[in-house]
């Protein structure tokens, strides 16, 4: 059974870092690509970062360029997103995916597995 968990969502304030972890299981990770995702309340789920099998391309949303970085540690089953610098219009939930195509992928239509989401809330 192919499992996506997601932790280290959380409340902080304006200009805050969260660090988001997305630990798999049942999948060959190095297999598959990883990508985040987000959905405010309201609002579409929108492309977040994407990182290929092996990190050595990652890709990001224009908002996002500069502030998050998104990482993989193919030993350990496990994708990160590192996020700086948050801002109230980061507030949203997390959501990790997975998808077979082995390069970066930004369409949400395009991702296999799909974890449960964490909450991040930002202040101001």
């Amino acid at each position: 059974q192919v499992q996506l968990v997601e932790s280290g969502g959380g409340l902080v304030q304006t200009g805050g870092s969260l660090r988001l972890s997305c630990a798999t299981s049942g999948l060959t990770f190095r297999d598959y690509s990883m990508g985040w995702f987000r959905q405010a309340p309201g609002k579409e789920r929108e492309f977040v970062a994407t990182i290929s099998w092996n990190g050595g391309t990652t890709y990001y949303a224009d908002s996002v360029k500069g502030r998050f970085t998104i990482s993989r540690d193919n030993a350990k089953n496990t994708a990160y997103l590192q996020m700086n610098s948050l801002k109230p219009e980061d507030t949203a939930v997390y959501y990790c995916a997975a998808s077979r195509l082995l390069v970066i992928v930004v369409a949400a239509s395009l991702y296999d597995e799909w974890g449960q989401g964490t909450q991040v809330t930002v202040s101001s």
